[in-house]
């Protein structure tokens, strides 16, 4: 199939930067998801990998070769939008073949092609439907479809499931990564959806205003952030960010948090070692903190404020004790999963305990220490 590589690729709108300097290389066979908020640059930078737009600086090489003056229909590249942009004149049968026709496919290739592709996205009773008589689910496959018969190098794929209900969503999650695995044809897809990246992705490419902040699996990314923007974008409920400082006092090392201090003697060596001052952020999942049925030096007293039910999990939103640096209704609660079953309700006084072999410390400008 084929490599992908983007050299310090930019895209400038006037005086926007839209895409800065971004390199990136595409493995073969690779599901790469760029993954990002609304207006961060997703879209853009797969619109200069289609050829929809002409990057300002920087190159893109596919199987090593640049295709910056390749016209758009001999990159051998098919994309998929959000919207499925059939044609509601035709039928099935003829919406899969359209892209063939236009390229001067033989008409006994065409078929083969059509066939195919209706067989594996299971089209192939549907075929003399025009759009019209389609559910959501079936009109996105015969947008899919309409890519495979192309038979490309390259899948780009724009937010292709926004339109969807959540239920078929998730059926067309595991149906388009199953489709790309048999094909084994390299895929960049683009999504703000958080989960549908974590699911369907070899790897995530995370964007914020047009600059790269990390690339890796989505394990990498959720497990060792490169900052804190990385880190509250991956994870439902919310990561955790909590104002620290940092002090050494008789021979051992704390986060002081105010209302706690929370011992990391072990980490003293690294972190004196990447801090650049003693003001911090502690970052931690809600999964890494637990209520504690006893009280003792390393717990701390709190509030249940808000009990989200998540089916076979619940999120406890919980109020820290009185803390100087937060101001209520955005920084004095922390996220608590815990199972479903746990018998707290509103108002009752719980006790929290941190995992800190799991947390993370960060910069006060928000890059990673550890």
């Amino acid at each position: 199939m084929a490599t992908v590589s983007i050299q310090k690729l930019a895209k400038y709108y006037k005086d926007i930067q839209a895409i800065e300097n971004i390199s990136l290389d595409i493995q073969d066979k690779e599901f790469l998801t760029i993954l990002g908020p609304s207006g961060c640059g997703k879209t853009t930078l797969l619109r200069l990998i289609a050829g929809l737009e002409v990057p300002s600086n920087g190159d893109i090489l596919i199987d090593g070769n640049s295709v910056l003056e390749v016209p758009i229909r001999e990159r051998d590249i098919a994309m998929v939008f959000q919207r499925y942009s059939l044609y509601n004149h035709m039928t099935v049968y003829d919406n899969l073949a359209f892209p063939l026709k236009m390229r001067k496919v033989s008409e006994q290739d065409t078929k083969r092609r059509v066939k195919n592709a209706a067989e594996l996205l299971g089209l192939d009773k549907l075929l003399d439907r025009k759009p019209g008589k389609l559910s959501g689910g079936e009109q996105q496959r015969v947008a899919l479809g309409r890519a495979i018969v192309r038979e490309p190098k390259v899948f780009l794929m724009d937010e292709p499931l926004t339109f969807l209900d959540p239920k078929l969503r998730t059926q067309m999650r595991v149906e388009i990564k199953t489709l790309q695995r048999r094909l084994g044809v390299t895929t960049i897809y683009v999504t703000h959806d958080q989960s549908e990246a974590m699911i369907m992705s070899d790897r995530i490419a995370l964007l914020k205003n047009g600059v790269l902040q990390q690339v890796g699996t989505p394990d990498e990314i959720y497990e060792k952030p490169s900052n804190t923007f990385v880190a509250g974008f991956l994870g439902s409920p919310a990561i955790n960010l909590l104002d620290c400082s940092y002090v050494e006092k008789g021979g051992k090392t704390f986060l002081d948090l105010e209302f706690f201090k929370l011992d990391i003697t072990d980490q003293k060596d690294i972190m004196n070692k990447k801090r650049n001052g003693s003001e911090l952020i502690l970052g931690i999942r809600p999964e890494d903190i637990s209520l504690a049925h006893e009280k003792s030096a390393d717990t701390i007293e709190s509030e249940v404020y808000v009990i989200e039910p998540l089916g076979s999990e619940s999120n406890i939103i919980v109020k820290l004790p009185t803390y100087k640096a937060f101001k209520f209704g955005m920084h004095d609660v922390v996220n608590v999963k815990v199972n479903a079953g746990m018998n707290v309700k509103i108002g009752d006084k719980v006790r929290l305990k941190f995992n800190k072999h799991n947390i993370h410390i960060f910069k006060k400008s928000g890059e990673i220490i550890l």
